[in-house]
């Protein structure tokens, strides 16, 4: 039994059906909960220790090491059957709006520290973590995961149904796909 097939059984009856025609945006939001484990485990990380006095580097660093997990975890599960495009170009794509959403991770932390003065000694220790994570961890990742799971789909892989999934890839098996042209290709993807 595969782990969808778990989870589909635990969801409830009438929800199983939206979670299947929603699974592209779920898988991403699982992705998108990896990579803000490695995003803030690496912030917290640096900013605690050799980048202290660094904070909005170290949710750069953070950031960086997340969008490179965050690539080829979305390629190859989020939007697996997605595509339309050369893999160096994609990838730069990804990478380019993934650059450009560093802004909108970063924003909300800057402002934090350097508008609001939310950091020491303007502020107690606590004070300073509590709005670092509220303005860094939440609203900079709420913003910059809206952006990006638009940005995505508008041109990273624009093309739905363009490669057949995964599984069926990795089996080799034959099995009738229809890709974006509408004909029926009877070999297996090779991207």
């Amino acid at each position: 039994m595969s782990l969808r097939d778990v989870a589909l059984r635990v969801l409830p009856a009438r929800l199983r059906p939206l979670a299947l025609k929603h699974r592209e945006l779920l898988k991403f939001g699982v992705v998108g909960s990896v990579a803000y484990l490695v995003d803030n485990g690496t912030w917290y990380l640096l900013k605690l220790t050799v980048l202290e006095p660094k904070p909005v580097v170290a949710k750069a660093i953070g950031v960086i090491l997340a969008t490179i997990v965050s690539y080829i975890l979305n390629r190859e599960w989020s939007f697996d059957t997605r595509g339309g495009r050369e893999r160096h170009h994609e990838a730069a794509l990804f990478f380019a709006i993934s650059g450009a959403s560093l802004f909108f991770y970063t924003a909300p932390l800057y402002v934090s520290r350097y508008v609001f003065d939310l950091e020491q000694p303007h502020v107690s220790a606590l004070s300073q973590e509590v709005a670092d994570f509220l303005f860094g961890s939440i609203v900079g990742t709420v913003i910059a995961m809206v952006f990006r799971w638009w940005a995505f789909k508008k041109w990273v892989f624009p093309t739905a149904d363009a490669r057949a999934p995964r599984r069926d890839r990795k089996l080799g098996k034959l099995v009738p796909y229809t890709g974006p042209t509408g004909v029926v290709d009877h070999t297996p993807s090779k991207n």
